[in-house]
């Protein structure tokens, strides 16, 4: 069958691209599955440029007319429209103010559906998907439509996957981890819409093998808490150990109740603040930072959003700033999206030498230029992680390889009571860092850095 010309404003794979085998394998996989299924691949492996291989196969062999495709941030909405003009896309992007897209929306929609139009490109957030203003469009969306939901994982989430679009049958799903953290019914009721994963699942070691993310060496940094620090962690500790006895006692057993249970989510975040923002992670980032002042493109991660990692922020961008001269700005969800652009570009020409930033460089911000990144605080949600090294990781030009440095508190010496509670913690953590330092360059001084920590909670078994 001759292959149809796309008119402007239609899908098409751009000549200059040749998909990896693993995504022609993907493309292939959603088809089989009856275009349905979800695509887990590793951070910076490719995902958006697979689902728009997919669309422009789609296009071809049945004369698709509408793609949605639906993102958690707003900056992920400019990026994937970077991505789509690529394939020759001129998308919508709804988002924000309605005026500015729903007349647009309804009038292309109208187009599509009277043939004056072929194709139609929506970019949307999770955030306007639930809006009434686009949930009363959905019912006008044609037969031939595709949704593709980005980061996929965070529309198991009750509200946004009953906001979901059922009429729409074309169905494709991307996050490097689809399963929700803590929620099996979130992660059931996710798959149920968009298929079950697709094969091939493609893991970090796969994305560095295939030269999809470029080799890196990894260097755990092991910081001590201060006396007050201690205190409070172990009382922390001891509250959590009896959080966890109450809820074995009352027969909750089951993973989604540790989110639930009133008493060990607050205590299990307290703590997770507390490690981040250890004070000696600052003198560590001095001692690390006053060694590796001419270097450049290094991202500083602080932590949640919380108080303790909003002053973490300031602190260690006046460390580097006004005390060792590095060239900084911060990036935060607060920072407009078009600053983010242009610190982007500042970043990437090495006009500024580091980025400290919080939370939005966690799920899907495309900055390759990262070279080194000094994680000074992560959640107990292996996702975060994840995310995190497929940012660092992602080539660039002239780009041959990452640095991580990743500062670990060690725990301070428990009574027997909390010991226990403490191993059964560490356990899934040490577990990603083990697995993290097992594909670095330099594994083995990797793993000799760890190895103080497992002896000390007799965790040798990982």
């Amino acid at each position: 069958m001759e292959e149809k010309q796309p008119s402007p404003g239609c899908p098409r794979i751009p000549d200059s691209l040749q998909l990896r085998p693993y995504q022609k394998q993907a493309v292939e996989s959603w088809f089989v599955n009856q275009g349905r299924g979800t695509l887990k691949m590793a951070t910076g492996s490719g995902k958006t440029i697979t689902a728009l291989a997919i669309t422009s196969e789609l296009y071809q062999r049945i004369g698709l007319q509408v793609l949605l495709v639906v993102c958690p941030f707003r900056h992920l909405v400019t990026q994937w429209a970077r991505e789509c003009e690529k394939f020759g896309l001129s998308p919508i992007l709804a988002f924000e103010n309605l005026r500015r897209w729903q007349d647009k929306l309804s009038t292309q929609l109208y187009n599509v559906r009277s043939q004056k139009q072929p194709f139609l490109s929506i970019i949307t957030t999770n955030a306007t998907l639930i809006s009434e203003g686009f949930q009363s469009q959905l019912k006008y969306f044609p037969e031939k439509s595709l949704i593709i939901g980005d980061e996929a994982h965070n529309l198991g989430a009750p509200k946004l996957e009953e906001s979901l679009p059922r009429q729409i049958g074309l169905r494709l799903a991307l996050s490097a981890t689809p399963e929700r953290h803590f929620d099996d019914l979130g992660t059931e009721s996710l798959f149920n819409y968009f298929g079950t994963v697709l094969q091939p699942e493609f893991n970090l070691k796969d994305a560095i093998q295939a030269g999809a993310l470029v080799p890196y060496f990894y260097y755990p940094i092991l910081v001590e808490l201060t006396e007050t620090e201690t205190r409070n962690y172990i009382k922390l500790t001891r509250q959590i150990g009896r959080a966890l006895l109450y809820r074995q006692q009352e027969g909750q057993t089951s993973a989604i109740s540790d989110e639930e249970n009133e008493d060990l989510t607050p205590l299990l975040i307290q703590r997770a603040r507390l490690i981040g923002a250890a004070a000696n992670k600052l003198k560590a980032l001095r001692n690390l930072m006053a060694n590796r002042l001419e270097t450049c493109h290094t991202l500083f991660y602080c932590g949640d959003g919380s108080v303790e990692s909003t002053r973490q922020l300031k602190a260690v961008t006046k460390i580097l700033g006004t005390e060792l001269g590095y060239r900084v700005s911060t990036y935060t969800a607060e920072t407009p999206l078009d600053e983010r652009e242009d610190l982007r570009r500042q970043f990437e020409l090495g006009e500024l030498q580091g980025l400290v930033a919080i939370r939005c460089l966690d799920e899907g911000v495309d900055i390759p230029a990262i070279e080194n990144a000094v994680i000074l605080a992560s959640s107990n949600n292996p996702r975060q992680f994840i995310q995190r090294r497929g940012r660092i990781l992602r080539p660039f030009p002239g780009k041959q390889r990452a640095t991580l440095f990743d500062m670990i508190v060690l725990p301070p010496e428990l009574d027997r009571e909390a010991l226990e509670v403490e191993r059964n913690l560490l356990r899934k953590e040490l577990r990603r860092l083990v697995e993290f330092a097992d594909l670095a360059v330099n594994a083995g001084e990797a793993r000799m850095k760890l190895l103080s920590l497992q002896k000390r909670y007799g965790l040798l078994d990982i």
